[in-house]
Formats: structure tokens, sequence, C-alpha cells
């Protein structure tokens, strides 16, 4: 036997409740040969009479009371569906994964989440730690959706747009005697503290050294820019990172940050597939990315 069409079901179902055939055609915009035919085809289907005919008002047989009543739940919840698969193309509801930094994590995206929160109360913000080369691979497969990664970004299959520009600093211990702009000669020989190698914080700061002919050893690589700060403050060494936010250099944290010579800056990048790849709460994201896009 066929599957049931939706299409009849509906039809009889609105004959049943309307109790004649010209008023579920005329409610349901169709001719009345074919709210008949829709009945006969089910009946046939069946190999059961759905409705009794013959008085003022047609009538459900057993059989068709029984179907009438399946139809109906088959009806709502077919309704329900195509309209949570609408909520999820116009980005009323649905999941996002997005991938960034640490740094952005901690002073950035706060601000994001709260206005995403507050637009789109339907949208599920998952967010996950990366560093640029990884979340340009899992944005290439597919497992993230939004990416807020460092640049430079050599890339022809994803969308690159500029989002921030952070200048980099020497973060230093408050107890230390700085000069006013830290050189990579200064740096070298005082205890350090590298991102992990890989990240593109470790390759700038690296290569920033190389430039001068220096290779110094770091006491410890971790890529937690906010355990980073806090060694720093404990007095541990020095780290060079990018100022995201002001407050990373409130006094009570005993961290003074020293801009370098030569200077050094941070670019990061809101990254994603084509936009007919992405759903409409993706869509959504990029659109509150871009009103906190660095003018």
């Amino acid at each position: 036997m066929r599957e049931l069409n939706l299409d009849q079901l509906r039809t009889l179902v609105a004959v049943a409740d309307l109790g004649t055939f010209s008023a579920a055609a005329q409610a349901l915009h169709l001719a009345q040969p074919t709210v008949s035919l829709h009945v006969s085809e089910l009946e046939s289907r069946l190999g059961a009479p759905l409705l009794l005919r013959g008085g003022r008002r047609v009538q459900p047989s057993p059989a068709g009371a029984v179907l009438i009543e399946r139809a109906r739940t088959l009806l709502r919840d077919a309704g329900e569906a195509a309209e949570a698969v609408a909520r999820h193309v116009d980005g009323r509801t649905g999941r996002v994964r997005l991938g960034t930094t640490t740094g952005v994590v901690v002073h950035l995206l706060p601000q994001v989440l709260e206005h995403m929160g507050r637009e789109h109360p339907g949208i599920d913000v998952q967010v996950r730690i990366v560093g640029s080369n990884d979340g340009l691979q899992q944005l290439r497969d597919s497992t993230l959706d939004v990416g807020l990664l460092a640049m430079p970004i050599t890339t022809d299959d994803l969308v690159v747009s500029p989002w921030r520009r952070d200048p980099i600093l020497a973060f230093l211990p408050r107890t230390w005697e700085a000069p006013k702009r830290a050189t990579p000669q200064w740096l070298a020989a005082r205890p350090l503290i590298f991102n992990e190698p890989g990240t593109r914080l470790y390759q700038q700061t690296t290569e920033w050294f190389a430039a001068a002919g220096l290779v110094p050893r770091a006491r410890i690589e971790l890529n937690f820019t906010e355990a980073m700060k806090s060694l720093v403050g404990a007095g541990y060494g020095a780290a060079i990172l990018p100022l995201e936010n002001q407050a990373a250099l409130r006094a009570d944290l005993g961290i003074q940050g020293v801009p370098l010579t030569p200077p050094l800056v941070r670019q990061t990048a809101v990254v994603h597939r084509a936009l007919p790849l992405l759903d409409g709460a993706a869509r959504h994201l990029l659109a509150v990315l871009a009103q906190f896009r660095q003018r």
C-alpha cells in the first residue's frame, strides 16, 4: 500500500468538520471534483468507506472516524515540523558553533553573547577555544560555523573579514623597572612567558625576536591568556600579548603594559564558509559580530 497523502488527509478532515464536499472545497481553495477525488483515492487505498453520504451532512464512517483522529495528529505534527524548519532557516532558533581564542572569550565575546541572547534568544551559541590553524581546519570540516581567528589567513575556500586590530604589548610585573618601550634585546634578557608553539601569537613573537637576531627561551609556554597574565602579575616573567581591554592593566592585577619597538599588532578576522552554506542562526551571529567590528 502506498503511503498516505497529507493533502488527501487534510481534505478528509475538512469534509468531516464542515459536513459537505462543497464547503470543504471552498475552505481549502480546491475544485469540488478534486475534493471528491482525494476522498475516493483514500477509500480505494484503504479498502473501506470513510464517509457516509446521503444526508444533509456527510458523516464519518467507523473506519473514517479512526483515520480522521489519526489524521489530525499527523497534520499537526507536519505543521509543527514545517514551522520548526522555518524557524531554523530564518534564524529564529538553532545552534551556532563559534571558535575563538581565550583572549577574545574573556574580553570581547561576553558583549557579543549578551547581544545575541537579547536579540536572538532562540539561538544557542556554542563556544570552542581553538588556535587559528585548528580553527581553519574545523571550519573546512564543517565542525565549526564561525571563527574569530588571528591573521594572516591564507585561504581560497573560506570568507575572511577583518574584525579587530589590537596592539601587542609587553606585559610586565608592576614591580619591574621598565623602559618606555620594550625592545627585543631588553626583553630577551628577562624571564619570558610564551604562547604555545603553533599559535599565531607564538609565530609573531618568535619572528619579532628573530628579526633582531635573537632566539630567547621561555620559562613556560601555554595557550591561555589569562593564566599568562596571572603569572606576569606574580612576577614569574614577561609576556607578549595583545591588549584587548584596558582592564587587563588594572593596578590590582600587578601588571604594567609597555609598547614594543618595533611595534606589533594582532589582527583578528571573522572567518566562515560561503553564506549560502550557512543557516539563519549563523548569519544572525555574523550580523551581530559586524556591529562590534572596529571602525
